[in-house]
């Protein structure tokens, strides 16, 4: 069934594939932040244990959201590994030791990499695209992803 939402077909294709790449920067940040859960030593395991597993479960919820968005808007969302590494900006990292401190900052670096990408495309969505079902969301996202890295760097 066609999408007729006053949004040309252009424009909603045109955010669809940026937000299939924040959707691959999640997604990948969903996996490191998973690494860090399974794979944390140290004398602070267990805590750091719990902490990592409360932030890939908002990832997790995150992906989701954006997946159904793309969906939405009339698109598919990319759903295999290959599609997000070609996609993504984030990197993986391969680490000598698994501690606390490696993995925090670590993974606030990319939460970080992930909030400028999301405040750039703020005003793309609502400005050049007319998507401001769209913008308001990317705005949650950034918002979300804020209070995680402010999450990480309270433990550095």
């Amino acid at each position: 069934m066609k999408t007729e939402i006053e949004i040309t077909k252009a424009k909603r294709k045109a955010v669809a594939t940026d937000l299939a790449k924040i959707l691959a920067d999640e997604t990948v940040l969903y996996i490191k932040t998973k690494n860090a859960h399974w794979n944390i030593e140290g004398a602070d395991f267990y805590d750091k244990h719990k902490f990592f597993e409360t932030q890939f479960e908002q990832l997790d919820e995150m992906t989701d959201s954006i997946a159904e968005r793309i969906r939405s808007i009339g698109h598919y969302a990319p759903a295999s590994l290959r599609s997000y590494l070609s996609l993504t900006h984030l990197s993986e990292q391969t680490r000598e030791k698994n501690d606390s401190q490696g993995f925090i900052k670590e993974l606030l670096e990319d939460h970080e990499c992930v909030i400028i990408i999301l405040r750039e495309h703020i005003k793309s969505f609502a400005n050049d695209y007319n998507d401001l079902g769209t913008s308001d969301f990317v705005t949650g996202l950034m918002e979300t992803h804020e209070k995680m890295a402010w999450f990480l760097r309270s433990h550095l």
